[in-house]
């Protein structure tokens, strides 16, 4: 038996020890709200959102309104098939002010951010911070790759500094601001389906590759700023969209949950290589991948080539020729790519689904006469954007960007023919 005394105590003992998400009142009168980067109902192991416990919830701005900034595409059906082998040399950062969202440019891509399938490729050019402006993706993620300039990124769920030779992913619906101290270039890749993740290790074991350790989410850091004139640009069903509100959306107090942006050092990927004999292939240096329903298949993985030894014995040491179900798009960081001695940071390839590549004539005709004893590939950094989908390269890639090569192709004119059927 217990007095009526003893059941209140209990029950006041109850009220604040409970632990909730969203109490009827939030602590220093915040508002609590939920992101969600997947369906409720998904399995524990996928689901992913969070908790953000704000000073003024999101709904409070003017109704959207279609941008015209950027050169940002989605309808990939209209541009012609190209099957040819593209480069581009470095791209160009404008002279005149330009801010992050004014200087996406989308050079290449697949599906339909309607259908929630596809992926799309933007080279970010831009040299001007952006004031009282911050964006966020409804179609998809974003994965980062700064190639010039650092980045400092405010999120809602707090800052991010992020230099080249490091990555960042802005997951879906997140909103940013990007920060600059000078011009500054770089790489984006926009996946549709899900999110990215670390690939399966396999055979490979418990260690290897990129670790969980080593990726950095920021802590909450918040401003309280009223009376303002803010734009929010959202970027919904392949276009560009704003609004304004009286506040800023950096307002969040606190947060907890499993979604969130984050950012990765390249350096501290732990690479797996061939000690032996033969070319590995390419999946080993995957960083980060956004499987497909198929399994073994990616919708995009996000693929480096780092610092590194190189002591395979009697074999061909650079990328071997190839013909990829995959397409593949590729940048370089810093540095020169063992396989293309005129590769340049800054610049890029896309070599499309079956369309052959490999090294060219100088490099084959290196390779195939160094002396093979051990030595580390040292000051580089190149990356791969692969995916199972059939890219299109928009009217800025072919020709707006003006950096696109008319003659990659006779790399190759030099390769010559070396057979003899008497010599073994």
């Amino acid at each position: 038996m217990t007095s009526k005394g003893d059941v209140n105590a209990t029950a006041l003992y109850i009220s604040i020890d409970i632990i909730q998400n969203s109490p009827q009142v939030c602590p220093y009168g915040l508002y609590a709200e939920q992101l969600s980067g997947t369906a409720f109902t998904c399995p524990r192991e996928t689901n992913k959102r969070s908790w953000l416990y704000r000073i003024r919830p999101s709904v409070g701005h003017t109704p959207y309104k279609p941008l015209d900034e950027g050169r940002v595409e989605s309808d990939f059906s209209k541009w012609p098939p190209n099957p040819n082998q593209f480069r581009w040399q470095p791209f160009k950062i404008p002279e005149e002010k330009t801010d992050f969202v004014q200087g996406l440019n989308t050079i290449c891509g697949a599906g339909d951010p309607k259908s929630r399938n596809g992926i799309s490729v933007y080279i970010y050019l831009c040299n001007t911070s952006m004031t009282d402006k911050c964006m966020y993706n409804a179609d998809g993620d974003f994965l980062i790759v700064p190639q010039e300039g650092p980045l400092h990124i405010y999120t809602e769920f707090g800052q991010l500094y992020v230099q080249p030779n490091e990555i960042v992913v802005i997951q879906q619906g997140m909103k940013f601001s990007v920060n600059v101290s000078g011009p500054s270039r770089g790489y984006i890749l926009e996946v549709y389906n899900g999110h990215f993740q670390l690939p399966n290790l396999g055979p490979i074991g418990a260690n290897g590759l990129a670790n969980p350790r080593d990726f950095l989410s920021p802590v909450a850091w918040y401003e309280d700023r009223d009376n303002i004139s803010y734009n929010v640009v959202g970027k919904f069903q392949g276009k560009l969209f704003t609004c304004s509100q009286d506040h800023s959306p950096f307002d969040v107090v606190g947060w907890h949950g499993n979604y969130a942006p984050f950012k990765y050092d390249l350096s501290t990927f732990m690479v797996i290589n061939t000690v032996s004999f033969d070319h590995a292939d390419p999946s080993i240096f995957t960083v980060l991948t956004c499987p497909s329903n198929t399994p073994g298949v990616a919708v995009a993985d996000f693929v480096i080539f780092p610092p590194r030894w190189s002591v395979g014995e009697h074999t061909f040491r650079p990328p071997y020729y190839h013909r990829n179900c995959m397409s593949e798009f590729m940048g370089i960081i810093s540095g020169v790519y063992d396989a293309k001695k005129d590769n340049r940071p800054g610049g890029a390839t896309l070599h499309s689904m079956m369309t052959p590549h490999g090294p060219d004539a100088a490099m084959f005709k290196k390779a195939t006469t160094d002396e093979l004893k051990p030595f580390k590939l040292e000051n580089n950094m190149a990356f791969m954007f692969e995916s199972s989908f059939s890219m299109a390269v928009t009217q800025w890639g072919e020709k707006d960007c003006g950096t696109l090569e008319d003659a990659y192709f006779k790399c190759w004119a030099g390769i010559q023919k070396y057979f003899d059927p008497n010599n073994k």
